[in-house]
């Protein structure tokens, strides 16, 4: 009788939650499963409420875990992109430079040279080849751990109650152990992906770094090679003056240049050495132009006209013959002072006149230029009026000189350079297809005697 009581009070508490007092404190009981020895001291584990297990929450904070490892290679994979960003831009300003130092090679080569030793990519960041390695190792961490979680799913414990009331160990669910397979490959792919980029735009940063570096040292060998062919150009003389220029047709495009200009000068004296058998008329010889008058000073034999000197525009005809195919020297003095003027070939004076522009000053900062006329300052030539021929010996002085100094230089017996203009290799410059050439006059002008 006691145990019936009993029982139905159990029952009865089963469906009913009593609270006792102000604490809020009450009392849960379960029903008695069929069969059951009837108590109050019966606990059921079927449909109780549970916290999480070791294993569950060991899952979960694995989870957070790779969560955080994703997150951390995009941010990785995020950072290598800004890297090759800026390698790329890097290259970019270097190619810019050496650009601008290709403009301004004579200009800036002590500068570059100091520069050669300095470290320009010393601020780079590291190298995309540490990022891949690290990108390596975390794939083989992350396998490593997917094959521990695979084995401990083996012996994770479940829900389910033996009829004892003892847990018993089944596998872990295939949707867990399925997902955490997919978000693993996932990521793998990805990082696998990546990294091939990342190879990618490092070959061809090295690339493109090897094809500047091509090209600099292919600039800077073209320049040493022109450097030595000027070098050659200079020691290719005996003597700084033993050369000529050679204008061998009639254009417009062929001519020398005499690099120093003259100075306000009130006489002159010119002389030089030219050979030609040019018809008709041997051409200009030399012009002087300054700015407003590009006839300042003219030698010129054109047509069928004689040879002519032209001051300040004005015309002196001249006795002179040189069209023969030989050399010849011929000065031609000038002065202010009435505008008198003297004509000598071979060291003998051949004729003389005055009222040739008297009392004009010659016009200092203009151009000499060696086989054409000019029409403005330093060009628009015409071919018809181009020397064509050989020309050495160009010397100017600012003073009338002594005709014993003149024989002196026609007969070879006096070395005497000009003042103003002195005839030396470094002194002119030919354009055009004119030449330079070395010519030991007196030697040369025996030999066509």
């Amino acid at each position: 009788m006691l145990t019936v009581v009993v029982g139905l009070l159990c029952l009865f508490s089963g469906h009913t939650v009593r609270t006792q007092d102000a604490t809020g404190s009450r009392f849960v009981c379960n029903a008695i499963p069929p069969g059951a020895e009837p108590g109050c001291g019966y606990v059921s584990t079927g449909n109780r409420v549970q916290s999480s297990s070791p294993v569950e929450d060991e899952l979960r904070n694995t989870i957070i875990q790779l969560r955080e490892t994703i997150l951390q290679q995009k941010e990785t994979i995020v950072s290598q992109q800004g890297t090759i960003k800026e390698l790329n831009s890097k290259l970019a300003r270097c190619e810019a430079a050496a650009d601008a130092s290709s403009q301004g090679k004579s200009r800036g080569q002590g500068s570059r040279r100091k520069e050669y030793g300095k470290n320009t990519m010393g601020d780079l960041p590291r190298d995309p080849s540490e990022t891949i390695d690290q990108l390596g190792k975390t794939m083989q961490s992350l396998k490593g751990r997917l094959e521990n979680l695979e084995q401990q799913s083996l012996r994770l414990p479940s829900t389910n109650v033996s009829a004892g009331g003892v847990s018993a160990l089944t596998p872990l669910p295939p949707e867990l152990r399925e997902l955490l397979r997919q978000r693993l490959g996932a990521l793998e792919t990805q990082l696998l992906r990546k990294v091939a980029e990342l190879e990618e735009e490092k070959s061809q940063l090295y690339n493109e770094t090897a094809a500047h570096r091509q090209r600099t040292e292919s600039a800077l060998n073209s320049l040493l090679e022109r450097i030595t062919e000027l070098e050659k150009s200079n020691n290719a003389f005996k003597s700084p003056e033993d050369f000529k220029v050679s204008l061998p047709l009639r254009t417009n495009y062929l001519y020398g240049r005499i690099k120093k200009s003259l100075p306000e000068m009130y006489a002159f004296t010119v002389c030089m050495w030219l050979k030609s058998s040019a018809s008709p008329g041997i051409g200009t010889p030399f012009s002087y132009g300054v700015p407003g008058q590009a006839n300042e000073i003219v030698l010129i034999e054109w047509g069928n006209n004689p040879i002519e000197l032209l001051v300040n525009d004005k015309v002196a005809q001249l006795p002179l013959s040189v069209s023969d195919g030989r050399w010849h020297h011929i000065c031609i003095t000038w002065t202010t002072r009435d505008g008198f003027w003297e004509a000598y070939q071979d060291g003998e004076r051949l004729g003389t006149g005055d009222n040739l522009a008297p009392w004009h000053p010659i016009k200092p900062g203009g151009v000499i230029i060696l086989g054409q006329e000019q029409d403005v300052v330093g060009g628009r030539f015409d071919a018809t009026q181009a020397f064509v021929g050989e020309l050495s010996q160009f010397n100017m002085w600012d003073r009338v000189l002594r005709p014993v100094d003149i024989m002196g230089l026609a007969n070879c017996s006096a070395y005497m350079p000009g003042n103003v203009v002195p005839w030396i290799d470094a002194n002119v410059e030919v354009f055009g297809g004119a030449s330079k050439a070395a010519l030991e006059i007196c030697e040369d002008r025996a030999f066509d005697s």
